[in-house]
């Protein structure tokens, strides 16, 4: 039966923020990605309408909260995208719902070296709240306004460091590759992920891979979000075309 114009769009996309990030950094995405699309934030303890929870530090305990957010809200086809530290979230949720019979149509990943590949930086996540907040400024993705004022730091410090935590001591199993399509997106002046690292992301995948190279640094989501989600919209119509 054909589908009514008022019914809900028939992909969804659900989005893992950055390290510390919140649903907040997806606002403007619905209105870019149009219709077909529904934008899905995910949300983590610790940080927005969340605040109040102890964030979590640890990509089992994350991966795990996240899948029990999602799971039932999944009304047909779907897929995921990653941004940084939520890369490794979407990539190991996504393992996470094969296991239990559900896999999205695709999975997007961006600003971050595939996971069997060795972290090459001295972690600092149990570093003193302020040299830690130096060690982040070099990001790029927490602004000057944040960073200098006490109060906001506290609030979002927490969230950020168990993020750090996290990351820093995941440790890779190795699994069998996906049998849907993985996507890698980079910023061409992003010094933490190299072209190698990020084109790395094919051997997690037995289909079709894509590498995407934007203009920026580590932060091309937020100075170039109209390409980045021009292109993620392009790729799931494909995806829809095709299924």
């Amino acid at each position: 039966m054909k589908r009514p114009a008022s019914s809900r769009p028939c992909f969804q996309l659900f989005c893992f923020p950055y390290a510390g990030g919140g649903g907040s950094i997806f606002r403007f995405w619905q209105a870019d990605a149009g219709p077909s699309i529904q934008v899905e934030p995910v949300r983590l303890p610790g940080r927005e309408g969340r605040i109040g929870e102890p964030p979590l530090r640890s990509v089992p305990e994350l991966v795990q909260t996240i899948a029990d957010q999602i799971v039932p809200q999944i009304r047909g086809p779907f897929a995921f995208f990653g941004y940084s530290f939520g890369a490794l979230l979407a990539f190991e949720t996504a393992r996470r719902l094969r296991g239990q019979g559900l896999s999205p149509e695709r999975l997007i990943v961006a600003a971050l070296k595939a996971p069997h590949l060795p972290l090459r930086r001295k972690p600092i996540h149990d570093l003193p709240d302020h040299e830690f907040a130096a060690e982040i400024r070099d990001f790029r993705g927490t602004p000057d306004a944040v960073l200098q004022n006490a109060e906001l730091m506290k609030l979002v410090l927490p969230a950020i460091k168990a993020d750090f935590h996290a990351y820093e001591n995941y440790r890779y199993q190795a699994g069998e590759p996906f049998d849907f399509p993985i996507t890698a997106m980079g910023g061409a002046r992003d010094t933490t992920v190299s072209s190698d690292e990020l084109a790395a992301w094919s051997v997690h995948t037995c289909a079709a891979f894509a590498k995407h190279v934007f203009p920026g640094d580590h932060f091309f989501l937020n100075t170039e979000r109209q390409l980045v989600t021009w292109t993620i919209t392009r790729e799931l119509r494909a995806s829809l075309r095709a299924a």
